[in-house]
């Protein structure tokens, strides 16, 4: 068999990752794909000292890669969505297979995209844009094929992670915490996507698409970031025994799926809640197989690349195979995706934590505790601090019960209107994520 030629574009940590791990182990590589698989063509706007381009075609025009008719794969390494998509399409065009590691592509492109690729007879394998060099994707889309997916749960964002394990371990701020992720190159210098939940919800929308048969709907995944969470949240979760994790979760309801991203309180003894610093894991739970967890490095050069090359060689065992007969790009036969509803946030549910500062006099919280129960809303657990010297405010601490998110969102209005209770009510999701 002819040698499966490949055109990298991008040549930042993953593609430089990509470049040493394909040739590293082009042995086994080979031997696993039965053909030889060769970098032929590179596209890079300048060169990186990290990796050695001695001997390949070097093109400083990136979509002289994707013109190359030698060229069966292209690689797409370069990130973001709007160059990226002209030449995936443009690679899509010329009949070449596309690998690519580029999340927030996939979410926000991926349809047109996949219907290109369908017009083409080609493949789209993206299975280092969600978690590096976890192989996810794969375990959802062939190894789960049997099971009827109820819901998944990820710590996808290894930034935030890194931030929350640093606050309960150290008990540090988050601002301090987060100069620290950007000093060692976990964080960008905007680290809005991380912190915000961007990222997470681009990685969410994509494994809820695999998981249920919908279509990549990302700009209705709701999204919450965790800037706000504070050093005593930390240690008041702590104390009731959970910990607070920047958590995507995805869930099939009778009304519709889920799909959100945010801080949320996780039993202790679970453990996705014993996920720390920048590793990503994903708790999938099927019919039949039950509650399974995916863990590894969730970015870097080489966990990336060790998808992205799992991904050509998907793709080189099947250059010669009919396009029915491929692995569908999101898991489900293009007409056979369905149209359930993303539900809005209000209609989630969930239980809460809530921390209020509350007037440190009697009958203020049976008012509160009044409040919630008018909206069916259980009281779980209660802590409540002595207060500090020279105030006459007080932390309660709550535990409610799983209820509509509309219902708590009025409850959090009139707790806040009352006269006894200072400022805004600090409210966390909780989830049991028991299977």
């Amino acid at each position: 068999m002819n040698p499966v030629k490949v055109g990298i574009c991008g040549l930042g940590t993953v593609g430089c990752g990509t470049v040493d791990v394909l040739r590293r182990n082009q042995a086994e590589i080979s031997a696993r794909a039965g053909c030889d698989i060769v970098i032929s063509h590179i596209g890079a706007r300048r060169d990186n000292p990290k990796v050695d381009t001695n001997g390949l075609q070097l093109s400083r025009d990136i979509f002289a890669v994707a013109e190359d008719p030698d060229i069966d794969i292209l690689v797409e390494l370069i990130g973001g969505t709007t160059v990226a998509r002209e030449l995936v399409l443009k690679a899509i065009a010329q009949g070449k297979h596309v690998v690519t590691a580029n999340k927030a592509l996939i979410a926000e492109h991926g349809n047109e995209i996949f219907a290109a690729a369908s017009e083409k007879g080609v493949s789209v394998n993206f299975e280092a844009a969600v978690a590096g060099g976890i192989p996810i994707v794969k375990a959802i889309r062939e190894g789960l094929a049997g099971n009827r997916i109820e819901w998944l749960a990820g710590i996808i964002n290894g930034t935030g992670n890194f931030i929350l394990t640093e606050m309960r371990d150290k008990g540090r701020a988050f601002d301090d915490v987060l100069k620290e992720a950007q000093q060692l190159g976990y964080a960008e210098a905007d680290p809005r996507f991380d912190v915000e939940g961007i990222d997470a919800a681009h990685k969410l929308a994509i494994l809820a698409s695999l998981a249920f048969g919908i279509p990549l709907q990302f700009d209705k995944a709701y999204t919450e970031g965790i800037s706000q969470i504070s050093t005593d949240d930390v240690t008041y979760a702590e104390e009731l025994g959970y910990r607070i994790k920047h958590l995507g979760l995805a869930r099939r309801t009778e009304k519709g799926v889920e799909l959100r991203v945010h801080p949320t309180l996780i039993p202790e003894k679970r453990l996705l809640a014993n996920v720390n610093g920048v590793m990503n894991a994903v708790l999938v739970k099927g019919d039949a197989v039950g509650p399974t967890l995916y863990y590894g490095a969730g970015a870097g050069g080489e966990p990336t690349a060790s998808a992205v090359v799992a991904d050509i060689v998907d793709v080189a065992r099947t250059l010669s195979a009919e396009p029915m007969h491929r692995v569908p790009h999101l898991a489900f036969q293009p007409d056979a995706l369905n149209d359930t509803p993303v539900l809005p946030i209000g209609d989630v549910v969930s239980a809460s934590y809530l921390r209020i500062s509350a007037l440190d006099k009697p009958g203020v919280f049976s008012k509160i505790a009044t409040i919630l129960s008018d909206a069916d809303i259980s009281i779980e657990a209660l802590i409540q601090k002595e207060p500090q010297p020279g105030q006459n405010h007080v932390a309660v601490i709550l535990l409610t019960s799983r209820c509509v998110e509309s219902n708590i969102v009025d409850a959090l209005v009139k707790i806040e209107s009352l006269d006894s209770v200072d400022g805004k009510v600090v409210r966390i999701r909780v989830e049991s994520l028991d299977g």
